[in-house]
């Protein structure tokens, strides 16, 4: 019945009218209390006066209560506010008892109102420390039975620092939390282990193992510990999600609403928050000044990053957005997104890169004065067995918009490349190799500034790794993973295009900038934790299939090719990669012959241009590792011919 009761009830408060009655009460009997402490249980003294102050003393009472409103706190969130309103509403029932106790004195009122200054002392004293305690009592007694007898979700907070008091405030003062109950800390300070904190007790983090969570009936954990480290709770988490209960973690301070946490903002612990990697802060300052009042164009403007670019230059004070791609319905996803949040100064188009025609109108009507140019095919299976498609809009769309900016006086055209262009194993990656390549030789004889930006794979990015395995998962698996050894370096969507602006910005033209992207991140641990994110074990539940390395795909991706060296920024997360110079009238010359055999659609002959050009580009689980190796036959024949010649 008690049980029914909490569960049924817990989320009303007792009225404020009952509270005032309590407090009246107790009030009424510290009074009684203070004539007995005085002059002993025999009440050695004339208790008819007694009898008329009592009356007297509850009304005073009742009026000072009101006057501060102390009843109206709920009982079960009393906190220091609840406790210093008390004792101002007694502070002012000693003064009305004051003026009562000389108005007598001065005969303006009975002699049998003449209260004793010890009386009146003794029950200020009492009156504050009953009526704190007996809230205190109330609220813990509410949930202690609610946590032993009611339906409740049993929580541990890992930290018990401020903000491990901070999230205990914010569960126990939300009304929307009643079914939660917080049954413990836990913390890694020895000082603290052992403790208690606020009734609550502090549990060393290696004591919390199974047994533990299933003996304590733990549901949940929530991770309160202010600027961790992604190394750090990465840690904790790959310790916590062994166990069966739900991790979580609070946000960033800086993301608290009004400077306030609220229980609605502690979310289920993401994979995106155990990338080991700091994220990166840009000098927003200089992205203000350099896109104030600029026409930017934008391709590609549908896609992850290119959408995500839009959406970061919105923030300024830009002149005009034009964006580009060919996709339609995510273009026009895009156009009501911005919409909606009120963002009016834009063009989307629809349009394909590879139309010089098309492209060159638009340059024309709109004249733009930067450039962010993240249209490309991407996928690496899918181009390995279309090269044809990659060169058309890697290479060739990439070299008409470029010379469509130069031509049309653009000052900064800003190329989004990929780490698949060092040391290529595969067609996409040489593609945007050579993209890289042009865009540095057009740097030399043009006033527009070429800057390219380089990194690695994107979270949640359309087709890559997360959103596969986000998807296998809720088929119930398994997961495929190519190889059990394969690395990617990884960050998120804001990062890559915060990235590509503050490029933009810093840069002076012909810089390739590259990212600290901190650690690889192996896939197959990366799957595996998805898999304990979804409340799942590995491998009971769902299994890790290997494939085997997909066409020109590599085990792990770089950052700087082996010819290339590295120069420092302002930003100490931010470099700039400076490769070998190269002919560019012999490297532009390769490129156009690259572009007109592409017109034959004859996949050896342009993969092995594509080799030419890039000389580091060794096919990898391909079809054109074929190539490679009559080259390398062909190097070798070339070599004997020389040491013979060298001998003679």
């Amino acid at each position: 019945m008690i049980k029914n009761y909490l569960i049924n009830n817990s989320h009303k408060h007792a009225s404020k009218w009952l509270v005032l009655a309590i407090d009246v009460l107790i009030t009424i009997f510290n009074f009684f209390l203070a004539y007995v402490i005085r002059f002993g249980i025999t009440l050695n003294f004339d208790t008819t006066n007694l009898v008329y102050q009592l009356p007297i003393m509850a009304g005073l009472a009742i009026l000072s209560f009101l006057l501060i409103g102390s009843y109206k706190g709920v009982v079960r969130h009393t906190g220091m506010r609840d406790a210093y309103n008390l004792f101002l509403a007694v502070t002012v029932l000693i003064t009305l008892t004051g003026f009562l106790m000389a108005s007598s004195r001065l005969s303006l009122m009975p002699e049998l109102l003449n209260i004793p200054v010890s009386i009146i002392c003794i029950h200020y004293l009492l009156n504050i420390i009953t009526l704190t305690t007996s809230r205190l009592i109330f609220k813990y007694c509410f949930y202690y039975i609610k946590s032993k007898i009611g339906e409740t979700s049993r929580i541990l907070i890992y930290g018990a620092g401020d903000s491990g008091l901070i999230t205990l405030a914010a569960i126990t003062n939300d009304s929307n939390t009643s079914s939660l109950s917080v049954v413990g800390f836990i913390d890694d300070n020895n000082q603290k282990i052992g403790k208690t904190i606020n009734g609550i007790k502090v549990y060393a983090s290696d004591r919390i193992d199974e047994n533990f969570i299933t003996k304590n009936s733990i549901k949940e954990i929530i991770v309160s510990i202010p600027h961790i480290s992604k190394k750090r709770l990465s840690e904790i988490s790959d310790k916590l999600l062994k166990l069966p209960v739900t991790v979580k973690i609070i946000p960033a301070v800086n993301d608290w609403i009004d400077g306030k946490l609220k229980v609605s903002q502690i979310k289920e612990i993401q994979i995106e928050d155990l990338l080991e990697r700091a994220p990166i802060c840009m000098e927003n300052n200089n992205i203000t000044r350099e896109l104030h009042n600029k026409v930017i164009m934008i391709t590609g403007a549908a896609g992850s990053i290119g959408s995500e670019i839009v959406r970061q230059a919105s923030y300024y004070n830009y002149k005009h957005l034009v964006l580009v791609d060919q996709a339609e319905s995510p273009l026009y996803d895009l156009q009501q997104e911005l919409l909606s949040k009120g963002v009016t100064n834009f063009t989307p188009i629809v349009a394909d890169i590879r139309d010089h025609q098309r492209i060159e109108t638009i340059f024309e009507k709109y004249r733009p004065n930067m450039v962010f140019h993240a249209a490309a095919y991407k996928h690496v299976p899918l181009m390995e067995n279309n090269p044809c498609e990659a060169i058309k809009i890697n290479v060739l769309g990439t070299r008409k918009l470029a010379d469509l900016s130069s031509e049309y006086g653009v000052d900064k055209f800003v190329f989004v490349s990929t780490d698949k262009a060092v040391n290529p194993t595969n067609v996409m990656g040489a593609t945007k190799r050579v993209a890289e390549m042009y865009i540095k030789c057009l740097h030399r004889r043009s006033k527009t500034k070429y800057i390219t930006t380089r990194f690695g794979n994107v979270l949640g990015s359309n087709g890559s790794v997360i959103p596969l395995f986000k998807k296998q998962i809720q088929k119930g698996g398994p997961l495929t993973v190519t190889h059990k050894d394969v690395t990617r370096f990884f960050m998120t969507i804001p990062e890559a295009s915060q990235l590509v602006i503050e490029a933009g910005t810093m840069g002076n033209g012909g810089e390739i900038f590259i990212f600290d992207m901190g650690e690889s991140v192996k896939i197959f641990d990366l799957a595996k934790k998805m898999i304990r994110l979804s409340g799942l074990r590995y491998p009971e539940d769902i299994n890790i299939e290997i494939t085997g390395l997909r066409p020109g795909e590599k085990l792990y991706e770089e950052l700087l090719a082996d010819t290339e060296n590295t120069l420092p920024t302002y930003h100490k997360k931010i470099m700039i990669s400076k490769f070998d110079d190269n002919d560019c009238v012999m490297v532009q010359d390769k490129i156009d012959d690259l572009c007109i055999m592409n017109l034959l659609s004859q996949d050896h002959q342009i993969v092995g241009k594509l080799k030419e050009i890039v000389p580091e580009f060794i096919s990898n689980n391909s079809t054109f590792e074929s190539i490679d190796k009559i080259n390398k036959k062909s190097t070798q024949n070339t070599r004997e011919v020389r040491s013979k010649v060298l001998v003679k």
